[in-house]
């Protein structure tokens, strides 16, 4: 019993003597294996920063986010506009790098000046002012309200200027794949039911005269994904920016009664359409009920400028929008100068008793 104790101890400690051995030589052939990858990969970088000394730095490339390179978002232009100056002065490389706000064909140069218009006078709301002027001081009143204008709207409407949009844009008959034109669209509320409406290969504009109302749209269309939109600075009576012949839907809501010229921004209108194309126009008009009508003037005059006094510390501007609506054509005038302009098929819609009209016309 004593031999076969010995030799079964014997025999336990040769086992384990033999796979400590085992492990040690696992051991070490890994590491002599990690080592040999380790050399490689050492003669493998070393051979690639000889092979190009620009490229000296490269795997340090991305490492921080300020070295990640700065793509422009779909839709949205951002390009400086064109100057030689810029292209060859010192400072080209930091004006490459910042990025404008708006199209590189803006345009809102004001088409009244003393030499074309002279001493010819039209309405800022109900002042008499010269045609040359007109235009500053509209930009002025929007300028001053840009940040509260959707809550003023939602405030003074009592939230039915939704219904309104909702109800034009059914009448709009836009498609997916069309190209549309928004203009005076501010804070963008129709042109982002069109950027959905017209889909991943259709386009839309949203065109303003205001550069602060514009920096509103366009931070909130892209804020809300709508990649399939551009903002361009433009004068609703010239429409300079824009090629004949180019949108298949025009639309302008609240905005043609602060234009100068508006049988000019018509003709205009009219030149960007292509043929079938339709112009839309959501504006104030004239209410068609009598006691509806003195009820609406009463409160647009006393009411309007104290919330605005209140809610955007600006009365004087809901001073000239009640005013502005009240110089503002009726309906019937204004499908008149729609057929003057051009547009054939002119009708127009009566909301709220005619205190809204939407009123569409078509290129022939």
């Amino acid at each position: 019993m004593t031999d076969t104790s010995s030799n079964n101890t014997a025999n336990s400690e040769h086992s384990v003597m033999t796979n400590g051995h085992l492990q040690d030589k696992l051991v070490k052939d890994s590491i002599a294996h990690n080592q040999q990858i380790s050399a490689q990969i050492l003669r493998a970088q070393t051979a690639a920063s000889h092979t190009d000394d620009s490229q000296s730095t490269s795997n340090n490339d991305f490492t921080k986010v300020q070295d990640l390179p700065t793509g422009t978002p779909q839709g949205q232009q951002t390009t400086m506009p064109n100057s030689s100056e810029n292209n060859t002065s010192t400072n080209s490389a930091a004006q490459s790098i910042k990025q404008a706000l708006f199209n590189q064909r803006d345009d809102i140069n004001n088409p009244h000046t003393l030499e074309t218009d002279g001493a010819e006078e039209t309405h800022f709301g109900y002042k008499t002012v010269n045609k040359a002027e007109k235009q500053a001081r509209v930009a002025d009143v929007f300028t001053s309200v840009a940040k509260k204008y959707d809550i003023m709207n939602d405030l003074m409407s009592f939230g039915i200027h939704r219904l309104w949009k909702r109800y034009a844009i059914s009448l709009s008959g836009v498609r997916a794949g069309q190209h549309v034109l928004d203009i005076a669209g501010g804070t963008g509320d129709l042109a982002k039911v069109f950027s959905r409406e017209v889909g991943r290969n259709g386009h839309v504009v949203l065109s303003d005269i205001n550069a602060a109302m514009l920096e509103v749209g366009r931070e909130r269309l892209i804020n809300a994904g709508c990649n399939n939109v551009d903002f361009v600075l433009a004068n609703a009576e010239t429409l300079a920016p824009f090629d004949d012949n180019s949108f298949d839907l025009v639309t302008i809501s609240f905005g043609l009664r602060n234009v100068t010229d508006k049988d000019a921004a018509l003709k205009s209108m009219y030149r960007v359409l292509k043929p079938g194309g339709r112009l839309l126009i959501l504006e104030f008009s004239k209410p068609i009920f009598e006691p509806l009508s003195k009820a609406y003037d009463l409160y647009s005059f006393t009411a309007l400028p104290v919330m605005g006094k209140l809610i955007a510390n600006d009365s004087e501007s809901y001073q000239y929008l009640a005013e502005s609506i009240r110089m503002h054509p009726d309906q019937q005038t204004l499908k008149q100068m729609m057929q003057q302009a051009g547009f054939e098929n002119c009708d127009y819609h009566n909301l709220t008793a005619g205190i809204v009209a939407v009123h569409r016309g078509f290129k022939a």
